[in-house]
């Protein structure tokens, strides 16, 4: 990752798809916790906390990507899906908690009982890349239960380990994002919102995700009363400052990005943000996206306010303490 990624914020690189703070790091500013380390790229103490995350993984492995595929297909390029992140997280359990099986149940379960555990955004790079495999957007819509299948099992394996408050974002509306609205520049104009200019069906494919995977937080629930999971909403306050961006500061095009390459909504397959070539916006915090379909700090400071509105309405209701 090269400049101008952390430029508003950090100065230069710090290995976050962002020109500065994301919303993980509102949120643990918020909880007077140090910016969380990523687990790829520290070699310090994780005692206060790690980000798993990866740019592009998916919530299902690799071997997903290839059904159908003949014997021989091009290997999926990425092996950082939600299940490796899970591996990686285990792998450094006994770091935190002790190495001895005792200790780490004793130790873990009051460690993990008094953490945040932060599940996504995910699934958007999932339909992405089914969609860059020339799958119909019905075809990818069919995907939709495993993937949130891939994401309940995640929280109940973390939920095994003792984690006892969880947010879990939904997903973005992906028919805002410049790399989906660049694969279907051809579409009619009649499947554009008027409003926005975002892709209806890849709005509703968002919101059917983000309704399943609502379902299934509520059945998660009810199976484990004592342990609070909270839905984050990640689609409405994207369209809240698409629909209406200089409410919140923007730029009145809210759909072109601040750093990438030449061509409609700044996105160009072959510049990215940081190549050479690459432009960026003389104000990053005049734009909702950074990149591709990253967000600027911007835009992140605002979600972080909305779901910290969030936990702290449903840490009132159920006396929690996170």
């Amino acid at each position: 990752m090269r400049p101008p990624y952390g430029s508003t914020f950090f100065g230069g690189p710090t290995g976050r798809n962002c020109d500065g703070r994301l919303i993980i790091d509102f949120l643990a500013e918020s909880l007077g916790l140090p910016f969380v380390p990523p687990f790829l790229a520290h070699d310090g103490s994780f005692s206060r906390g790690a980000n798993f995350a990866v740019g592009a993984a998916t919530a299902m492995d690799a071997a997903f990507f290839h059904r159908g595929e003949p014997p021989g297909a091009g290997l999926f390029p990425l092996n950082t899906s939600l299940a490796v992140q899970l591996q990686w997280f285990q792998s450094l359990k006994p770091s935190l908690c002790g190495t001895t099986q005792a200790k780490l149940r004793a130790e873990c379960g009051d460690f993990f009982g008094r953490s945040l555990f932060v599940v996504g955004s995910l699934g958007f790079n999932d339909y992405s890349f089914l969609l860059a495999k020339n799958k119909s957007v019905e075809q990818v819509r069919s995907s939709v239960p495993g993937v949130i299948a891939s994401i309940a099992m995640a929280i109940e394996r973390l939920i095994k380990h003792g984690a006892t408050g969880l947010l879990v974002p939904g997903m973005l509306p992906a028919g805002c994002a410049a790399p989906i609205l660049f694969m279907f520049a051809g579409a009619d104009t009649a499947e554009y919102d008027a409003r926005t200019g975002c892709l209806k069906n890849m709005n509703e494919l968002s919101t059917h995700h983000n309704s399943l995977l609502q379902q299934a937080l509520r059945d998660l629930q009810a199976k484990h009363p004592d342990v609070n999971i909270i839905y984050a909403d990640f689609f409405r306050p994207v369209i809240e400052m698409v629909k209406s961006p200089s409410k919140f500061g923007f730029e009145g095009d809210a759909l072109t990005i601040c750093c990438g390459g030449p061509g409609k909504y700044r996105f160009n397959q072959k510049i990215f943000c940081g190549d050479p070539g690459a432009i960026t916006c003389k104000d990053p915090s005049a734009k909702v996206f950074w990149d591709s379909v990253h967000l600027t700090e911007a835009a992140n400071r605002y979600i972080a306010g909305d779901w910290l509105n969030n936990i702290n309405s449903t840490a009132s209701a159920r006396s929690l303490s996170l």
